[in-house]
């Protein structure tokens, strides 16, 4: 079977869905049983570089698309769906089947926000797909409650634990030391974060804050400044490779203290790494993080931050307790081996090879 996976370019767009499908790409055993190739439809950018990209995108995808069998379709809110929708359309239009895959943290919020014009647009984006997933039980049940679809499931992302091995370490070697990775902005909570940390810091000096991500970093930076948190708190820009499992490396915790969140996954990759988490109850969060693996605090509480910060800080025995907890729960429920066994059995069902009912 011939699949055509459709999203970001994985070189030139930053984010969760970019690695999900690098993740495809690379995955032995999905290659080993179908025929995948990678068709990147949006880049990072300027506003005009970005529509230029998708429109010479779409019309490179109406050259190929004839020669594949089943297309997984991965898309985010806003101008994300509404261009999928013009994929899926003319996918349909040609009899062949296609997944829909929905990442966007405010999917939901986007669509409640549109009028009847657009949740209709929406809608039939959704009924023609042949199978949607969902990145949390959540979003499933809010998805179909919205589009009646009959074919939502769930399907976690997923990471590779030994690529996180490296990241692991004793806590005693920095049980004070958190790292927030991602992109910066009032979504992820990243002023909130900074509050947290000088309020965390007047009780505990020994706090330091590493933030490294994309987005509005250098108002973060600013941000640090006003609070005269310098000592306590470094942003960085993006980081990757082995910058990234070196932050890592020298975190006690994870910290992710988003409003609108699916299943992040530096909360995965830090887990992977033996890290506790600090983040919030949104998305598929709630679904990862437990209390045996971390502390979750309602999006925009400050002082309950503060105190989860407090909470980890030095506390080395439930640290080390924490560390082998978060690394088997991702090897037992959220590896990317585990999502990729799911992911085929999708894409035989989609496909109408699977026997029985959906899993």
């Amino acid at each position: 079977m011939r699949i055509l996976v459709i999203g970001p370019s994985e070189t030139g767009s930053r984010g969760g869905m970019a690695a999900v499908i690098r993740g495809i790409r690379e995955g032995e055993a999905l290659n080993r049983e179908f025929e995948i190739d990678t068709f990147p439809s949006y880049i990072d950018g300027s506003l005009p570089r970005r529509l230029l990209y998708c429109i010479f995108a779409y019309f490179r995808f109406l050259r190929c698309y004839k020669r594949y069998d089943l297309f997984h379709i991965h898309t985010a809110e806003k101008g994300s769906a509404f261009r999928k929708a013009l994929y899926l359309r003319t996918i349909k239009r040609a009899g062949k089947k296609a997944v829909i895959h929905v990442h966007g943290a405010e999917f939901l919020d986007f669509y409640d926000g549109l009028g009847p014009r657009g949740k209709g647009i929406i809608v039939r984006f959704f009924r023609r797909a042949d199978l949607v997933l969902a990145l949390s039980e959540r979003w499933r049940q809010e998805l179909e409650r919205r589009f009646e679809t009959g074919t939502c499931r769930v399907l976690h992302n997923g990471v590779d634990p030994e690529e996180c091995r490296g990241a692991v370490s004793d806590p005693a070697e920095h049980p004070n030391s958190f790292v927030m990775l991602g992109r910066m902005g009032m979504r992820k909570g990243s002023y909130d974060l900074v509050e947290a940390a000088a309020l965390a810091a007047q009780l505990n000096p020994a706090l330091r804050l590493t933030m490294a991500g994309d987005g509005e970093v250098e108002q973060v930076r600013a941000r640090v400044a006003e609070r005269g948190l310098e000592d306590h708190v470094a942003v960085l820009g993006w980081v990757d490779g082995e910058k990234k499992l070196e932050l890592l490396r020298n975190a006690a915790a994870v910290v992710l203290p988003s409003y609108h969140e699916g299943l992040p996954m530096a909360i995965l990759e830090g887990m992977a790494a033996g890290k506790a988490i600090i983040s919030t109850t949104v998305g598929a969060i709630p679904e990862v993080v437990t209390g045996e693996n971390g502390t979750l605090v309602e999006p925009g509480d400050v002082i309950a931050l503060a105190q989860a910060l407090l909470q980890y800080g030095g506390n080395v025995a439930a640290l080390r307790r924490i560390s082998a907890g978060s690394r088997a729960r991702v090897e037992a429920l959220f590896s990317v081996q585990e999502m990729h066994r799911r992911l085929a059995e999708y894409y035989r069902q989609a496909a109408g090879e699977g026997a029985g009912e959906w899993s």
